[in-house]
């Protein structure tokens, strides 16, 4: 019976993988990747040869049953995402879910997760809080502001840039215009930044300068 590695990889700067990720992906017989092109640089970068395939949102589930077999037949593959730990906000959870279910050992390997730094830097409470990921886009979104408007916990929300603005608008609706914020972009990358202050603050703050990069939006709650 071969072995499933959870492998996190860098969110930004290259640097941020460790020893151990690297030795298993030499190691291993196969990696699956969200994008092999993106992933291709990482590997080239440390000098892995090891093959990849395609594992994504859009063939992870037609793909789960033949990864299972290969890894009955002994094999060991390591999977990865485009950035940070596999499976959050990122294909994942369906093959490790059928691992459990077949009995086959899953490893995952601590590292990068874009969410860790951005509430640690943001100030706000960090004891106790909830991770969203990424709202829904139409239909339960509402639903889930209203909800989410009486947490007392810290909460957390990925978002793309182009949708940051009209989020920011939807929080001051549903959370009111002076609850303390912090959005962080670019997370160990060269233009990284942080903007703390109320909703109504970074609204305009992002309404005149419009974002790039990768979002994580760090939400006080309700006191």
């Amino acid at each position: 019976m071969g072995k499933l590695y959870i492998v996190p990889t860098p969110i930004g700067n290259l640097e941020d993988i460790t020893f151990r990720a690297i030795r298993v992906l030499k190691e291993v017989d196969l990696i699956l990747a969200e994008d092999t092109r993106t992933s291709g640089k990482l590997l080239h970068h440390y000098e892995i040869g090891t093959n990849m395939q395609s594992h994504h949102m859009h063939n992870e589930h037609k793909m789960v049953d033949g990864i299972i077999r290969r890894l009955q037949a002994g094999e060991n593959i390591a999977l990865i995402s485009d950035a940070g730990t596999p499976a959050i906000s990122d294909p994942g959870f369906l093959l490790t879910r059928a691992c459990v279910q077949n009995n086959i050992e899953v490893d995952c390997l601590p590292g990068a997760t874009a969410f860790v730094p951005a509430l640690v830097n943001s100030g706000l409470p960090n004891d106790k809080f909830v991770f969203e990921g990424f709202l829904p886009v139409k239909k339960g979104r509402q639903t889930r502001l209203t909800l989410l408007a009486e947490e007392q916990r810290t909460i957390i929300f990925y978002e793309s840039p182009h949708k940051l603005v009209k989020t920011l608008g939807q929080l001051v609706t549903y959370f009111g215009a002076d609850r303390q914020i912090s959005v962080s972009r670019e997370i160990s990358k060269m233009y990284e930044e942080t903007i703390r202050g109320t909703i109504s603050d970074v609204l305009e703050h992002y309404t005149a300068n419009p974002p790039k990069g990768e979002i994580v939006i760090v939400l006080a709650g309700k006191k």
